[in-house]
């Protein structure tokens, strides 16, 4: 049911943000829209999510309507500052947004419509089982203004969707592409890599069928091993084996080598799109820092340097919205030094890149060593861009730790 909220301040209880905090009109501001439902829950799964038994009293056939009371209150409290943006980008979340009726998402989306406005040309995502897309609910989702879909294919090698508690049936992933694309939406699919049991033979595979599917955007994550997950207890225990982090390395490369032969081009460590404009914009918002506001359970939210959350469980969740009070948790406007710590983990991230003159104090002196050890583009540092190499990019951390120190 997903980890710890951070500490912060309290939020009032009408929600409205601290005094005195400017705003940039010229910002983009996106919506996440978190669906915390599953069917079963995945081994390795740390998201705020939550099966039917694990609901103590939320319904999921009120979902709707409770989310768009918060929507009501958020643009409350931003009207109430003068900062009502249109949503450039939406992307609903989960859990599995599709177990909802594609009705219930409509609504929502019309919500954001009603209460903010909806940029021209803005993506609209929603996050979808394989197993619950057919014709019907694309053309529906279509209909409503979603754009885009991005499919939680993992792997196409039975064993390993397994290993990982995925119940989907592989051959449906065509199935949801095809209906996706019948009813005019982009496509994406996740997939993850290193799972128990998995080899590089398996990781081909999986990636060869993701690509024999024509999809607009791949993301290909790297297992991780969450504490409080059953998979982590089951590595404890000896049952299966930990991720290795050489196997990990290899597959990153045959997934970049396959993504690059087939026309695909990385634009964030884990993220490729056939062209720029085909990248996750909504994804992009949050690697560079703008403003968004994620409603739901356990959601967060960033508007103006101040940062929130909402409470998780489902049931808080609608007991304070009934209430008419804020859902959320705790609060915080990081310092400077965060700030500053933040934007170097998650702009060198991307292939674009963060401005060497960005850097502080001994970072800006590292570069040069970095440089020698293969793992910022020396050329683009020229041109006065942080950029990683492909050995940067499987080593991002300590690159982030040298800039930072």
């Amino acid at each position: 049911m997903g980890a710890a909220l951070p500490l912060g301040e309290p939020v009032p209880s009408d929600g409205a943000l601290p005094a005195g905090f400017g705003i940039d009109p010229e910002t983009a501001f996106g919506v996440y829209l978190h669906v915390p439902f599953c069917r079963v829950r995945c081994g390795y799964c740390d998201f705020n999510t939550y099966t039917s038994d694990e609901l103590r009293g939320a319904r999921q056939d009120e979902y709707a309507d409770t989310l768009l009371r918060e929507i009501a209150l958020a643009r409350d409290v931003l009207a109430a500052v003068g900062d009502v943006r249109p949503a450039s980008t939406v992307f609903f979340g989960g859990g599995t947004p599709t177990l909802l009726p594609p009705g219930d998402l409509a609504r929502m989306l019309a919500g954001v419509r009603d209460a903010f406005g909806i940029a021209p040309g803005a993506e609209i995502t929603v996050e979808a089982n394989p197993d619950t897309v057919d014709t019907a609910v694309a053309a529906e989702l279509a209909a409503s203004g979603v754009t885009r879909l991005s499919i939680g294919m993992q792997s196409a090698v039975p064993h390993v969707l397994a290993a990982l508690d995925r119940t989907h049936d592989p051959g449906n992933v065509r199935t949801a592409v095809e209906a996706a694309r019948g009813a005019g939406l982009a496509v994406s699919v996740d997939l993850i890599y290193g799972a128990p049991g998995e080899t590089l033979d398996d990781w081909r595979t999986s990636l060869e069928t993701a690509l024999a599917l024509e999809p607009d955007h791949i993301s290909a994550y790297a297992l991780i091993i969450e504490d409080g997950t059953k998979l982590a207890r089951q590595i404890r225990r000896g049952e299966v084996p930990a991720p290795e982090d050489d196997l990990q390395a290899d597959m990153y490369e045959l997934a970049d080598d396959l993504l690059a032969t087939a026309g695909f081009e990385w634009y964030e460590v884990s993220n490729w799109a056939r062209d720029d404009s085909r990248r996750s914009r909504h994804n992009l918002a949050y690697w560079q820092g703008t403003d968004w506001w994620g409603f739901g359970p356990g959601a967060h939210s960033h508007i103006a340097g101040v940062r929130f959350w909402n409470v998780k469980h489902p049931a808080a969740y609608a007991q304070r919205l009934a209430a008419g009070e804020s859902p959320g948790a705790g609060r915080e406007i990081p310092d400077a030094e965060a700030r500053a710590l933040e934007d170097v983990l998650l702009r060198t991230r991307l292939r674009d890149g963060m401005p060497v003159s960005e850097l502080l104090g001994e970072g800006r002196h590292a570069v040069a060593a970095l440089i020698a050890d293969g793992l910022i583009d020396g050329a683009a540092a020229v041109r006065g861009n942080v950029v990683l190499t492909r050995r940067g990019r499987l080593l991002a951390d300590a690159v982030v730790r040298a800039l930072t120190r």
